[in-house]
């Protein structure tokens, strides 16, 4: 055997064992319920939502959410702008989703008006005066930039939330006009808890509580008698629970709407315990956030104070002390304190989400794909076998040889990067054994033909390899190119796809070249041979 042969041989098995070991055996190990090392189960290939069984969800982005929050928040700077510039109106009041009003404007304090409120004209249009009032509308191209500024956003949070889930390969994507974003979680059981953490807001702040609680909102209003002041707001509080460990009644609290910090200001957040060793969430704000804060608790010593999420006060506390950059939320259970870390470490959501479409897909019709996949792929590969021994006689064999190590290199390489195998990746893996056969046929029949002009065997398969390679490698980065189009553009099954017919071809080009080449210069080893069996 010659030295170059010996290294082919210690290659073709070195990557025969390797990918054997992280591709194929995991899966028959598990088949069988035999137990896998760490190392390996973590290189266990993976299933896509419709093998394995998950959430298929579609959401759609209510961007004019977000208009409605930019207008409630001008509304509010420009309030606290009027007041601190002593101006006198009747009200600042949001007339929808991009539009609010200053009524009651005195004449003579016009001008400190238009000065009080420039910084609201530099994304709304300020119309003229009508019977003392002014109506702010929003520019169309901040309309614009604010509703795709928070679609992308949204499926940005979204994608943090579900990682911080756990979720293996998870699938999330734009759809539609762009306001839909899917979302498929493979292997996730508990859909409520899912469906809760992606679309929950997740909006934090901290703010003054003015009176409360109040054991029904009826009764709040009746403190305001009916009239809530703009600068008010009742919120729930938590629903208490009863003695014995019942559901207790909800109580609600009139809290000022301007907050002293936001969830926007969050450095971190992450479980802890509270003074009783219960389970809490501590968070921790920016410098510049912790600057503000200490400013606003040193101001309300003795005051109580609120912490938000969501529109739900999760807990209240009096102010002791100057408090700077951190706080907690308390009075939550575990399950609760893991969901609000998520929540809160991955940002608040732009705008209100509403979904449009659920549909749980179930193990069972994973396994049933998984079956019938793999039994189209060995029936395809006992008909691609007897095909090849057939009409290429003994050559034949070398060609299956080929074809089993591409479907090993295949499996392997697919487990070690972690790509996932979908109902569309079981056709690529279908299609990846045509491409492996059409590749050793092209070789084949350019061997037969320098036999056929009475040249040499040795010289006839150097010529079949050598001259039929340029053409394979044509071929190869042809169809890669348009499977990186389909992996760029397309969405989770097409990708499945993609992916598998990708490595495919570089597991084949390597098998039909390299592999079955050593594998004929193997059989032939330093004897004369005068024929060839093809």
């Amino acid at each position: 055997m010659n030295k170059n042969l010996h290294w082919k041989i210690i290659i073709s098995v070195a990557v025969l064992v390797i990918f054997a070991t992280t591709g194929v055996y995991p899966m028959v190990a598990t088949y069988f319920g035999l137990g896998l090392p760490d190392w390996l189960q973590e290189k266990q290939l993976k299933l896509g939502l419709d093998l394995k069984g998950g959430v298929h969800l579609v959401l759609r982005v209510q961007s004019e959410t977000a208009l409605q929050s930019e207008t409630d928040t001008q509304a509010e700077r420009t309030r606290e702008a009027l007041r601190t510039a002593n101006v006198n109106t009747t009200g600042v009041m949001a007339l929808g989703p991009t539009q609010f009003r200053v009524d009651g404007v005195p004449s003579e304090q016009d001008a400190a008006f238009r000065q009080a409120t420039a910084d609201a004209e530099a994304n709304f249009d300020r119309g003229s005066r009508t019977n003392g009032a002014y109506t702010f509308t929003m520019k169309p191209n901040v309309q614009k930039a604010i509703q795709n500024e928070s679609i992308v956003q949204a499926r940005q949070t979204i994608e943090r939330r579900v990682n911080d889930l756990g979720v293996a390969e998870p699938s999330i994507a734009q759809q539609g006009n762009g306001e839909q974003i899917l979302v498929q979680l493979p292997g996730v059981t508990d859909v409520d808890r899912a469906k809760g953490i992606i679309s929950s807001t997740g909006l934090l702040k901290l703010t003054l509580v003015e009176q409360g609680p109040f054991p029904t909102r009826e009764a709040a209003l009746q403190a305001f008698n009916n009239a809530v002041p703009p600068d008010l707001e009742i919120l729930p509080g938590r629903t208490d629970t009863g003695a014995g460990g019942g559901v207790g009644s909800t109580v609600f609290y009139a809290l000022k709407r301007a907050a002293a910090v936001s969830g926007r200001d969050l450095r971190g957040a992450q479980g802890s315990l509270d003074q009783f060793n219960r389970p809490a969430v501590s968070f921790t704000l920016r410098q510049d956030a912790a600057v503000r804060f200490g400013t606003f608790t040193q101001a309300n010593i003795g005051k109580p104070m609120a912490i938000v999420l969501d529109d739900r006060v999760m807990s209240v506390a009096t102010i002791q002390g100057r408090i700077t950059d951190n706080g907690q939320i308390t009075g939550i259970s575990r399950e609760e304190m893991a969901d609000t870390v998520i929540t809160l470490k991955s940002g608040a959501l732009p705008a209100k989400m509403e979904y449009i479409q659920e549909q749980t897909i179930g193990p069972t019709l994973g396994a049933d794909a998984i079956r019938a996949g793999v039994m189209a792929s060995l029936v395809g590969l006992l008909l691609v076998v007897g095909f090849m021994l057939f009409y290429y006689k003994l050559s034949g064999v070398n060609a299956v040889v080929a074809l089993v190590f591409n479907l090993v290199i295949l499996l392997g390489l697919m487990a070690y990067i972690g790509a996932v195998m979908t109902l569309p990746g079981i056709a690529g893996f279908v299609l990846t054994m045509g491409i492996g056969v059409d590749s050793n046929v092209l070789i084949f029949e350019r061997i037969k033909e320098e036999l056929e002009h009475g040249r040499p065997v040795r010289t006839s398969l150097t010529a079949g390899f050598s001259r039929v390679f340029l053409t394979l490698l044509d071929t190869h980065i042809s169809a890669a190119i348009a499977a990186l189009f389909l992996m760029q553009f397309g969405t989770g099954p097409i990708r499945g796809f993609a992916y598998t017919l990708i490595i495919g071809l570089g597991s084949n080009l390597f098998t039909s070249t390299f592999v079955s080449r050593a594998l004929f210069e193997l059989v032939l080893g330093q004897r004369q041979v005068k024929t060839l069996s093809i």
